[in-house]
């Protein structure tokens, strides 16, 4: 399989030698083990007195240390005084008690430590209970527009974008030539791993009720979902359930990194709303692959690849409210503060004043863009920056 340098392997570079227990995560068949392994290939290219001590659990020679103790020998016995010592695992979940293992590495102090696991068993909420060292992530994502065009070596145009909005950012399914086997591999990530390890980890008896969520959301992504309107919607469709067990699938589905969940900002009032939040596929083509591309809301389409971007490029989002308005993204990085509205077509000029109307009345200074398919170069509208979908996801 082709592979591409992407921005994590800099995002790793820059904490190389820290203290720090480097944890890769991301959802399956995101490119972790390939950036480990580009990782593995730049620290012997630029650091000739680098050691380094690999296991891959999916690799049956490493079978013999799925005890945490064996694993504890193993690095003992790969450690050399004289060099710079690295251990880099992958899949470290698959190692019994793992967590005992890493905070013995850690304490040591003589070893510098990145590893990856299935999203399932290695939550991010879960690392500063796992681990007694401080631990720094790096969150992996399927790929974007702009690696999508790298991937291929093509040119951001109309078609090529076209393009990505059917095939998406699994790589692994680019190895196939037909659209179809190419949603089935997508299909089967999402059902037989993801799922899967979601299943395991919570002790999941209701399969059929698990998928019934997951299906629902996938329906329903960038509209406002309470636990409440899931469990209605699925009682009226003769599935048995309560508001507590949906919140508690969700959350799953969440952790496991199928979906992000953004909360509601009230703009004015300035504070966090508990209830009514939205959702978005950890990748869009998912929906194709689970429903097919029969009738396509290419707005909740085109909203999903913004949401997925912005969490890329390191900004937490939420979902505007101003009175009784929407603003579909408050993204806020630092003291940066950026209001986006995301559409499918302005042409229309309805359209384009439904969609700019909510950014007009916002009163602070804070940058206030459009998003849309426009394939015009950028441009503004008293004050809001109106953007091509496209040309913004390849800058």
């Amino acid at each position: 399989m082709k592979l591409i340098e992407r921005k994590y392997l800099q995002d790793i570079i820059d904490v190389m030698g820290t203290p720090d227990i480097k944890v890769i995560t991301g959802v399956r068949r995101s490119g972790k083990s390939e950036l480990l392994n580009m990782f593995m290939e730049y620290v012997k290219n630029n650091n000739r007195n680098a050691n380094i001590i690999y296991i891959n659990y999916n690799l049956d020679e490493f079978d013999d240390l799925k005890q945490y103790k064996n694993l504890i020998d193993y690095v003992s016995n790969k450690y050399d005084s004289k060099k710079d010592n690295f251990i880099i695992i992958d899949e470290v979940q698959m190692c019994n008690d793992f967590e005992k293992a890493i905070n013995n590495f850690h304490a040591e102090k003589k070893y510098d430590i990145y590893i990856t696991g299935s999203n399932a068993f290695l939550l991010s909420s879960d690392l500063a209970t796992l681990f007694t060292g401080r631990t720094y992530s790096i969150d992996v994502y399927p790929f974007s527009y702009k690696e999508f065009l790298l991937y291929f070596n093509l040119k951001n145009n109309e078609e090529n974008f076209e393009r990505y909005i059917l095939e998406g950012g699994f790589s692994g399914s680019y190895l196939y030539k037909d659209i179809e086997k190419k949603y089935n591999y997508i299909k089967d990530v999402y059902k037989t791993l993801i799922v899967r390890d979601i299943v395991q980890r919570n002790k999941i008896q209701n399969i059929p009720l698990l998928d019934s969520i997951s299906d629902f959301l996938i329906d329903n992504i960038a509209r406002i979902t309470s636990y409440r309107s899931v469990t209605n919607t699925l009682n009226s469709n003769k599935v048995d359930t309560n508001d507590k067990t949906v919140g508690s699938y969700i959350k799953y589905l969440c952790e496991a990194y199928a979906f992000y969940k953004i909360r509601r900002y009230d703009i004015e009032g300035k504070k966090y709303l508990s209830t009514q939040d939205k959702y978005y596929l950890v990748d869009h083509t998912v929906k194709y692959a689970i429903n097919g591309t029969k009738n396509m809301n290419y707005g909740s389409i085109y909203e999903n690849i913004v949401a997925l971007e912005l969490l890329r490029r390191g900004y937490e989002i939420y979902v505007g409210k101003l009175h009784n308005k929407e603003i579909d993204f408050v993204a806020i990085k630092r003291n940066e503060k950026i209001y986006i509205q995301v559409a499918s077509n302005i042409t229309d000029e309805d359209t384009f004043n439904r969609e700019v109307t909510p950014l007009l009345q916002i009163k602070d200074a804070y940058p206030k863009i459009l998003i849309a398919k426009t394939g015009h170069d950028k441009y503004q509208y008293e004050g809001v920056q109106i953007i091509d979908i496209a040309k913004w996801l390849a800058e």
